[in-house]
Protein backbone atom coordinates (compact mmCIF):
# COMPACT_ATOMS: atom_id res chain seq x y z
CA UNK A 1 0.00 0.00 0.00
CA UNK A 2 2.86 2.25 1.01
CA UNK A 3 3.95 2.27 -2.93
CA UNK A 4 0.82 3.53 -4.26
CA UNK A 5 0.03 5.91 -1.15
CA UNK A 6 3.68 7.61 -2.52
CA UNK A 7 2.69 7.44 -6.11
CA UNK A 8 -1.09 9.57 -5.66
CA UNK A 9 0.92 12.03 -3.47
CA UNK A 10 3.41 12.54 -6.08
CA UNK A 11 0.73 12.93 -8.93
CA UNK A 12 -1.25 15.67 -6.23
CA UNK A 13 2.24 17.67 -5.97
CA UNK A 14 2.71 17.37 -9.36
CA UNK A 15 -1.01 18.44 -10.37
CA UNK A 16 -0.26 21.25 -7.29
CA UNK A 17 2.96 22.70 -9.28
CA UNK A 18 0.91 23.08 -12.57
CA UNK A 19 -1.63 24.78 -11.07
CA UNK A 20 0.86 27.49 -9.08
CA UNK A 21 2.52 27.39 -11.79
CA UNK A 22 -0.79 28.39 -13.90
CA UNK A 23 -1.82 30.72 -11.75
CA UNK A 24 1.68 32.41 -10.40
CA UNK A 25 4.13 33.17 -14.08
CA UNK A 26 7.17 33.08 -12.19
CA UNK A 27 8.87 33.93 -15.44
CA UNK A 28 7.01 36.66 -16.34
CA UNK A 29 7.49 37.88 -12.84
CA UNK A 30 10.73 37.47 -12.92
CA UNK A 31 11.39 39.52 -16.19
CA UNK A 32 9.12 42.40 -14.99
CA UNK A 33 11.82 42.79 -12.03
CA UNK A 34 14.26 42.82 -13.09
CA UNK A 35 12.71 45.57 -16.32
CA UNK A 36 12.20 47.85 -13.12
CA UNK A 37 8.53 46.85 -13.44
CA UNK A 38 6.67 47.38 -9.71
CA UNK A 39 4.61 43.93 -9.71
CA UNK A 40 3.49 41.99 -7.13
CA UNK A 41 2.85 37.81 -7.34
CA UNK A 42 -0.27 37.79 -5.77
CA UNK A 43 -1.20 40.87 -8.33
CA UNK A 44 -0.49 38.36 -11.33
CA UNK A 45 -2.57 35.44 -9.71
CA UNK A 46 -5.08 38.13 -9.23
CA UNK A 47 -4.91 38.72 -13.30
CA UNK A 48 -5.19 35.06 -13.82
CA UNK A 49 -8.15 34.85 -11.88
CA UNK A 50 -10.27 37.81 -13.69
CA UNK A 51 -9.54 35.77 -16.91
CA UNK A 52 -6.58 38.40 -17.77
CA UNK A 53 -3.56 37.33 -19.24
CA UNK A 54 -0.69 38.44 -17.59
CA UNK A 55 1.88 38.57 -20.00
CA UNK A 56 -0.76 41.31 -22.35
CA UNK A 57 -0.39 43.34 -19.63
CA UNK A 58 2.89 43.15 -18.07
CA UNK A 59 4.74 42.97 -21.51
CA UNK A 60 3.36 46.21 -22.65
CA UNK A 61 4.41 47.87 -19.27
CA UNK A 62 8.14 46.67 -19.56
CA UNK A 63 7.83 48.60 -22.99
CA UNK A 64 6.56 51.29 -21.85
CA UNK A 65 9.02 51.57 -18.48
CA UNK A 66 11.73 50.97 -20.87
CA UNK A 67 10.52 53.78 -23.01
CA UNK A 68 10.32 56.11 -19.77
CA UNK A 69 6.35 56.46 -19.65
CA UNK A 70 5.00 56.07 -16.67
CA UNK A 71 1.76 53.38 -16.97
CA UNK A 72 -0.41 51.80 -14.55
CA UNK A 73 -1.46 48.22 -14.35
CA UNK A 74 -4.75 48.62 -13.44
CA UNK A 75 -5.28 51.14 -16.35
CA UNK A 76 -4.01 48.54 -18.45
CA UNK A 77 -6.05 45.94 -17.02
CA UNK A 78 -9.33 47.89 -17.27
CA UNK A 79 -8.44 48.98 -21.06
CA UNK A 80 -8.07 45.27 -21.72
CA UNK A 81 -11.28 44.36 -19.93
CA UNK A 82 -13.09 46.97 -21.53
CA UNK A 83 -12.19 45.50 -25.21
CA UNK A 84 -9.01 47.60 -26.23
CA UNK A 85 -5.84 46.36 -27.85
CA UNK A 86 -3.32 47.58 -24.61
CA UNK A 87 -0.29 46.40 -26.74
CA UNK A 88 -1.29 48.73 -29.51
CA UNK A 89 -2.19 51.44 -27.28
CA UNK A 90 1.28 51.46 -25.34
CA UNK A 91 3.19 51.35 -28.59
CA UNK A 92 1.52 54.37 -30.01
CA UNK A 93 1.72 56.35 -26.78
CA UNK A 94 5.74 55.70 -27.33
CA UNK A 95 6.12 56.66 -30.69
CA UNK A 96 4.07 59.93 -30.00
CA UNK A 97 6.27 60.36 -26.96
CA UNK A 98 9.35 59.98 -29.24
CA UNK A 99 7.68 62.26 -31.88
CA UNK A 100 6.79 64.71 -29.38
CA UNK A 101 3.36 64.92 -30.14
CA UNK A 102 0.98 65.17 -27.01
CA UNK A 103 -0.94 61.95 -26.35
CA UNK A 104 -1.94 60.81 -23.21
CA UNK A 105 -3.06 57.16 -22.31
CA UNK A 106 -6.99 58.63 -21.59
CA UNK A 107 -7.22 59.81 -25.79
CA UNK A 108 -5.18 56.99 -26.78
CA UNK A 109 -7.29 54.70 -25.15
CA UNK A 110 -10.74 56.58 -25.73
CA UNK A 111 -9.33 56.73 -29.69
CA UNK A 112 -8.93 52.21 -29.89
CA UNK A 113 -11.83 51.76 -27.99
CA UNK A 114 -13.71 54.22 -30.79
CA UNK A 115 -12.26 51.25 -33.45
CA UNK A 116 -9.47 53.52 -34.87
CA UNK A 117 -6.26 52.46 -35.26
CA UNK A 118 -3.98 54.58 -32.90
CA UNK A 119 -0.63 53.40 -33.33
CA UNK A 120 -1.61 54.33 -37.54
CA UNK A 121 -2.79 56.92 -36.42
CA UNK A 122 -0.10 58.35 -34.89
CA UNK A 123 2.43 57.56 -37.56
CA UNK A 124 0.29 59.20 -40.05
CA UNK A 125 0.78 62.11 -37.41
CA UNK A 126 4.33 61.93 -38.15
CA UNK A 127 4.68 60.29 -41.75
CA UNK A 128 1.73 62.41 -43.79
CA UNK A 129 -0.21 59.66 -46.00
CA UNK A 130 -1.36 59.93 -49.67
CA UNK A 131 -5.27 59.50 -50.38
CA UNK A 132 -5.50 58.60 -54.06
CA UNK A 133 -8.78 60.48 -55.70
CA UNK A 134 -10.40 58.65 -57.10
CA UNK A 135 -9.12 55.15 -54.42
CA UNK A 136 -7.06 52.49 -56.22
CA UNK A 137 -10.04 50.02 -55.57
CA UNK A 138 -12.18 52.38 -57.63
CA UNK A 139 -13.10 50.93 -61.14
CA UNK A 140 -13.74 54.65 -62.49
CA UNK A 141 -10.64 56.42 -64.16
CA UNK A 142 -10.77 59.32 -62.54
CA UNK A 143 -13.25 62.26 -61.84
CA UNK A 144 -15.56 62.99 -64.31
CA UNK A 145 -16.85 67.09 -64.53
CA UNK A 146 -17.53 68.70 -67.55
CA UNK A 147 -17.15 72.52 -68.13
CA UNK A 148 -19.51 75.24 -69.35
CA UNK A 149 -18.17 74.28 -73.52
CA UNK A 150 -19.34 70.90 -72.61
CA UNK A 151 -15.83 69.39 -73.11
CA UNK A 152 -15.89 66.16 -70.31
CA UNK A 153 -12.59 66.80 -68.13
CA UNK A 154 -11.25 63.23 -66.43
CA UNK A 155 -9.31 64.49 -63.53
CA UNK A 156 -6.84 62.31 -60.95
CA UNK A 157 -6.15 63.60 -57.92
CA UNK A 158 -3.47 62.83 -54.76
CA UNK A 159 -4.38 64.78 -51.81
CA UNK A 160 -1.72 64.56 -48.76
CA UNK A 161 -3.08 64.28 -45.05
CA UNK A 162 -2.14 64.14 -41.54
CA UNK A 163 -3.87 62.53 -38.76
CA UNK A 164 -5.32 64.75 -36.57
CA UNK A 165 -4.84 63.30 -32.97
CA UNK A 166 -7.89 65.63 -31.16
CA UNK A 167 -10.18 65.25 -33.69
CA UNK A 168 -9.80 60.87 -34.50
CA UNK A 169 -12.78 60.36 -32.19
CA UNK A 170 -16.08 61.35 -33.73
CA UNK A 171 -13.83 62.64 -37.10
CA UNK A 172 -14.95 61.58 -40.54
CA UNK A 173 -12.79 59.51 -42.29
CA UNK A 174 -10.89 58.93 -45.96
CA UNK A 175 -13.72 58.55 -48.17
CA UNK A 176 -15.20 62.13 -46.75
CA UNK A 177 -12.09 63.19 -47.74
CA UNK A 178 -12.53 61.74 -51.15
CA UNK A 179 -16.31 62.69 -51.25
CA UNK A 180 -15.32 66.20 -51.12
CA UNK A 181 -12.23 66.78 -53.19
CA UNK A 182 -14.27 65.45 -55.66
CA UNK A 183 -17.20 67.92 -55.20
CA UNK A 184 -14.66 70.12 -54.96
CA UNK A 185 -12.85 69.14 -58.67
CA UNK A 186 -16.85 68.84 -59.81
CA UNK A 187 -17.32 72.14 -59.07
CA UNK A 188 -14.45 73.58 -59.88
CA UNK A 189 -14.45 72.69 -63.88
CA UNK A 190 -17.73 72.85 -64.26
CA UNK A 191 -17.25 77.16 -63.16
CA UNK A 192 -14.73 77.45 -65.83
CA UNK A 193 -15.52 78.97 -68.71
CA UNK A 194 -14.13 75.97 -71.18
CA UNK A 195 -11.94 73.14 -71.10
CA UNK A 196 -8.67 75.14 -71.87
CA UNK A 197 -8.39 76.72 -69.12
CA UNK A 198 -8.74 73.77 -66.81
CA UNK A 199 -5.91 72.29 -68.83
CA UNK A 200 -3.23 75.32 -68.87
CA UNK A 201 -3.40 76.03 -64.99
CA UNK A 202 -4.36 72.98 -63.27
CA UNK A 203 -3.20 74.37 -60.15
CA UNK A 204 -6.42 76.28 -59.66
CA UNK A 205 -8.45 73.33 -59.08
CA UNK A 206 -6.07 72.23 -55.97
CA UNK A 207 -5.98 76.61 -54.96
CA UNK A 208 -10.00 76.31 -55.01
CA UNK A 209 -11.01 73.01 -53.48
CA UNK A 210 -8.09 74.45 -50.21
CA UNK A 211 -10.07 77.44 -50.02
CA UNK A 212 -13.33 75.39 -49.34
CA UNK A 213 -12.08 74.03 -46.16
CA UNK A 214 -12.32 70.44 -46.59
CA UNK A 215 -10.62 68.85 -43.88
CA UNK A 216 -13.52 70.60 -41.51
CA UNK A 217 -15.15 67.48 -39.00
CA UNK A 218 -12.71 65.19 -40.05
CA UNK A 219 -9.76 63.47 -38.73
CA UNK A 220 -7.13 64.59 -40.93
CA UNK A 221 -5.81 68.02 -41.47
CA UNK A 222 -5.10 68.21 -45.45
CA UNK A 223 -1.19 69.50 -46.25
CA UNK A 224 -1.85 69.78 -50.52
CA UNK A 225 -4.28 68.42 -52.94
CA UNK A 226 -2.43 67.60 -56.00
CA UNK A 227 -3.38 67.36 -59.96
CA UNK A 228 -1.28 64.15 -61.16
CA UNK A 229 -3.51 63.91 -64.45
CA UNK A 230 -6.00 65.48 -66.37
CA UNK A 231 -7.61 63.49 -69.33
CA UNK A 232 -10.15 65.30 -72.55
CA UNK A 233 -13.33 62.86 -72.70
CA UNK A 234 -16.00 63.24 -75.49
CA UNK A 235 -18.46 66.24 -76.10
CA UNK A 236 -20.92 66.07 -73.94
CA UNK A 237 -22.73 69.76 -74.69
CA UNK A 238 -22.42 68.21 -78.82
CA UNK A 239 -24.37 64.74 -77.50
CA UNK A 240 -26.80 66.74 -75.62
CA UNK A 241 -27.58 68.96 -78.22
CA UNK A 242 -27.71 65.76 -80.93
CA UNK A 243 -29.68 64.15 -78.41
CA UNK A 244 -31.93 67.61 -77.83
CA UNK A 245 -32.28 67.93 -81.83
CA UNK A 246 -33.35 63.85 -82.20
CA UNK A 247 -35.97 64.15 -79.76
CA UNK A 248 -37.12 67.53 -81.19
CA UNK A 249 -37.32 65.68 -84.99
CA UNK A 250 -39.49 62.67 -83.49
CA UNK A 251 -42.15 65.04 -82.11
CA UNK A 252 -42.11 67.57 -85.27
CA UNK A 253 -42.23 63.81 -87.40
CA UNK A 254 -45.09 63.21 -84.65
CA UNK A 255 -46.84 66.49 -85.38
CA UNK A 256 -46.96 66.42 -89.54
CA UNK A 257 -48.40 62.03 -88.89
CA UNK A 258 -51.00 64.06 -86.83
CA UNK A 259 -51.99 66.71 -88.99
CA UNK A 260 -51.74 64.13 -92.16
CA UNK A 261 -54.01 62.15 -90.80
CA UNK A 262 -56.37 64.71 -89.83
CA UNK A 263 -56.36 65.96 -93.02
CA UNK A 264 -56.89 62.70 -94.48
CA UNK A 265 -59.76 62.37 -92.57
CA UNK A 266 -61.02 65.74 -93.85
CA UNK A 267 -60.60 64.56 -97.06
CA UNK A 268 -62.82 61.50 -96.34
CA UNK A 269 -65.79 63.33 -94.87
CA UNK A 270 -65.48 65.98 -97.89
CA UNK A 271 -65.27 63.06 -100.38
CA UNK A 272 -68.99 61.75 -98.41
CA UNK A 273 -70.81 65.20 -98.26
CA UNK A 274 -69.69 65.30 -102.40
CA UNK A 275 -71.51 62.17 -102.82
CA UNK A 276 -74.48 63.04 -100.69
CA UNK A 277 -74.93 66.44 -102.60
CA UNK A 278 -74.24 64.87 -105.86
CA UNK A 279 -77.38 62.30 -105.18
CA UNK A 280 -79.19 65.52 -104.15
CA UNK A 281 -78.91 67.22 -106.96
CA UNK A 282 -79.45 64.06 -109.41
CA UNK A 283 -82.86 63.94 -107.75
CA UNK A 284 -83.58 67.53 -107.71
CA UNK A 285 -82.32 67.23 -111.45
CA UNK A 286 -84.79 64.62 -112.22
CA UNK A 287 -87.56 66.85 -111.53
CA UNK A 288 -86.71 69.28 -114.11
CA UNK A 289 -88.80 67.49 -116.86
CA UNK A 290 -91.79 67.59 -114.80
CA UNK A 291 -91.01 71.27 -114.44
CA UNK A 292 -90.96 72.55 -117.67
CA UNK A 293 -94.10 70.09 -119.12
CA UNK A 294 -95.89 71.82 -116.32
CA UNK A 295 -94.20 75.17 -117.39
CA UNK A 296 -95.59 74.15 -120.85
CA UNK A 297 -98.78 73.30 -120.02
CA UNK A 298 -99.69 76.21 -118.25
CA UNK A 299 -98.49 78.85 -121.03
CA UNK A 300 -95.88 80.10 -118.48
CA UNK A 301 -92.96 78.80 -120.97
CA UNK A 302 -93.67 79.42 -124.45
CA UNK A 303 -91.56 77.25 -127.14
CA UNK A 304 -89.06 80.61 -128.49
CA UNK A 305 -88.29 80.46 -124.52
CA UNK A 306 -87.52 77.22 -124.28
CA UNK A 307 -84.92 77.25 -127.67
CA UNK A 308 -83.72 80.23 -126.18
CA UNK A 309 -82.96 79.02 -123.00
CA UNK A 310 -81.41 75.88 -125.39
CA UNK A 311 -79.06 78.62 -126.79
CA UNK A 312 -77.88 79.92 -123.97
CA UNK A 313 -76.57 76.22 -122.57
CA UNK A 314 -75.30 75.53 -125.69
CA UNK A 315 -72.97 78.92 -125.98
CA UNK A 316 -72.16 78.23 -122.41
CA UNK A 317 -70.97 74.99 -123.04
CA UNK A 318 -68.95 75.99 -126.25
CA UNK A 319 -67.37 78.94 -124.06
CA UNK A 320 -66.07 76.20 -121.50
CA UNK A 321 -64.70 73.93 -123.82
CA UNK A 322 -62.89 76.37 -125.07
CA UNK A 323 -61.50 77.79 -122.23
CA UNK A 324 -60.40 74.71 -120.86
CA UNK A 325 -56.74 73.30 -121.44
CA UNK A 326 -57.95 70.05 -122.92
CA UNK A 327 -60.66 71.31 -125.24
CA UNK A 328 -63.75 69.45 -123.41
CA UNK A 329 -65.00 68.98 -119.58
CA UNK A 330 -62.66 68.95 -117.04
CA UNK A 331 -62.83 66.13 -113.83
CA UNK A 332 -64.86 67.54 -111.05
CA UNK A 333 -66.87 70.13 -113.66
CA UNK A 334 -70.31 70.86 -111.86
CA UNK A 335 -71.76 72.61 -114.69
CA UNK A 336 -74.70 70.83 -116.41
CA UNK A 337 -75.21 69.95 -120.37
CA UNK A 338 -78.39 70.31 -122.11
CA UNK A 339 -79.03 66.70 -121.65
CA UNK A 340 -78.40 66.50 -118.22
CA UNK A 341 -80.93 69.34 -117.65
CA UNK A 342 -83.62 67.58 -119.24
CA UNK A 343 -83.43 69.94 -121.99
CA UNK A 344 -82.83 67.92 -125.26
Amino acid sequence: MAPVILAIIAVCVLLFLIVIGWLVPLGLWITAIAAGVKVGIFDLVAMRLRRVPPSQIVEPQINATKAGLSLSLDDLEAHFLAGGRVASVVAALIAADKANIDLDFAQAAAIDLAGRDVLNAVQVSVTPEIIDIPSQEDPANGITAVARDGIQLIVKARVTVRANIDRLVGGATEDTIRARVGEGIITTIGSSGNHKQVLENPVRISETVLEKGLEAGTAFEILSIDIADINVGENVGAKLQTDQAQAELKIARAKAEEQRARAEAEEEENKALVEEMTVKLIEAEAEIPLSISDAFNSTRMSVMDYYTLRNILADTEMRQSIASPGGGPQEGDTTRSAHSLGLS
